[in-house]
């Protein structure tokens, strides 16, 4: 073998090994370190509040995220700083930078300062949603992260507050900007108060410091303990939790995302992790029978849904199972799965060849595919929904399944056939299942 074939191989190797990898990570582990970035507020021209004796915010609040950072990193966790040195950074700037990190969420250090100088204490700053501002509206994913910025702002009070021994001045739903602009939980730790002597004095002993940035680190490490923060007052959370358990679904790194549209290639997993999918005999025809003999719907799809004949509808039409999908690499973390759900006709591809793994499944196609794996074992009654008609494609798999309690309707009479299903949306349907709940 020569040495553009040993290359050659070894590049091939390389691919099967990211391959096999990438699926691991996606389908049993968060696919990255916990990670935080930490915000050292004002810098540069901007020396934030001044104590009477002189010491200037911006450089306690650099030295406690310094502190900080070294503290998260002895706990295994990745760290960004927005100011590492002592420059100006806008408040848009940080919130850019944070959006570029891909991280779990932000934490913004600073000094407080007061007119009446008993003021003392620290305090933790967060948005929330329960009292919007009309002329500081947030963005749109710190309305959803409102509660799960408040549940971070609660274990960062107290961390530092038993670390450092300052009053507790509590949680305060606040609109700065730091806090209500970005894309993750995000919180603003006012430290101690530079306008009061004794904090002052706190502020400037090295020690303290050492302590405070200890205690922040103390409380994020009691939050990133948290399974799913982000479920902890979803309606969902039992189902989630028992299907996490089992292995049957995963977080995405630290957070469960309920509310996310699933994509085709996770609901894959999903079943796979469920039913454990295994490659099919040589001969298809046992696969194929199997949709031959199924209940003939409309090969209709529902509004919006673009399938063949064969795809979801049970026709019987048992074309040819390609060897490859044009938007399927081998590299894909599904990769396997999906071709094992394909070769079982419990998944088709479209009709110009692909089989968009990561296009949001409907309510409709969610079911009917269950209804596929599991239909025949179910009690063959039906119940119906005014917008899912008697001919639609996959009106009897959605009757059957919520018959048996597996499945239900966004109201008592509507199903909406045709919208994304949600995560949440399919860990109930897949805990009513497997743990034989009850459907709501």
């Amino acid at each position: 073998m020569d040495a553009g074939e040993v290359q050659l191989t070894m590049r091939k190797l390389w691919v099967t090994l990211c391959a096999a990898t990438c699926a691991m990570m996606v389908a049993a582990a968060p696919a990255s370190a916990f990670k935080v970035v930490v915000d050292a507020g004002h810098g540069g021209r901007d020396p934030g509040a001044v104590s009477a004796g002189g010491l200037q915010e911006k450089y306690v609040n650099l030295d406690i995220a310094q502190r900080l950072r070294t503290e998260l990193q002895k706990r295994g966790y990745e760290v960004a700083m927005t100011r590492d040195t002592d420059v100006y950074l806008s408040l848009a700037e940080r919130v850019e930078f944070t959006n570029e990190q891909n991280a779990d969420i932000f934490v913004s250090v600073h000094a407080n300062s007061h007119p009446s100088t008993s003021a003392k204490g620290s305090m933790v700053l967060y948005y929330d949603a329960a009292y919007p501002q009309s002329d500081y509206p947030s963005s749109a994913e710190m309305t959803t992260w409102s509660d799960v910025s408040k549940m971070l702002a609660r274990q960062t009070l107290d961390g530092v507050v038993a670390k450092a021994g300052t009053e507790n001045d509590g949680l305060v739903p606040s609109a700065v900007y730091v806090v209500r602009m970005g894309t993750i939980p995000s919180v603003l730790v006012e430290t101690a108060f530079l306008s009061n002597r004794s904090d002052a004095a706190l502020l400037a002993d090295a020690a303290v410091r050492q302590a405070m940035a200890e205690g922040i680190a103390a409380g994020i490490a009691e939050y990133a303990a948290l399974p799913f923060p982000d479920i902890m007052n979803h309606w969902a959370k039992e189902s989630i939790m028992r299907l996490k358990e089992k292995g049957i679904v995963n977080g995405i790194n630290h957070y469960f995302y309920p509310d996310r549209p699933l994509t085709r290639a996770q609901f894959a997993a999903i079943l796979d992790r469920t039913f454990h999918f295994e490659e099919p005999a040589a001969d298809p025809n046992g696969s194929c029978q199997k949709l031959a003999n199924a209940d003939k719907g409309s090969a209709k799809p529902a509004s919006g849904v673009t399938v063949t004949s064969n795809v979801y509808g049970g026709s019987g039409n048992c074309s040819p199972v390609p060897a490859s999908f044009r938007d399927l690499p081998v590299t894909y973390w599904a990769y396997e799965t999906l071709m094992k759900a394909a070769k079982l006709r419990y998944m088709d591809g479209y009709a110009d060849g692909t089989i968009r793994p990561d296009q949001p499944i409907t309510r409709a196609e969610a079911a009917a595919l269950l209804d596929r794996i599991v239909g025949s074992k179910l009690p063959q009654t039906t119940k119906s929904f005014a917008d899912v008609p008697a001919d639609m494609w996959a009106s009897k798999a959605i009757g059957r399944l919520y018959a048996a309690g597996i499945i239900g309707g966004v109201s008592d009479t509507q199903f909406a056939p045709s919208r994304s299903i949600t995560r949440a949306e399919i860990s109930a349907m897949m805990d009513r299942y497997v743990n034989g709940s009850q459907k709501p």
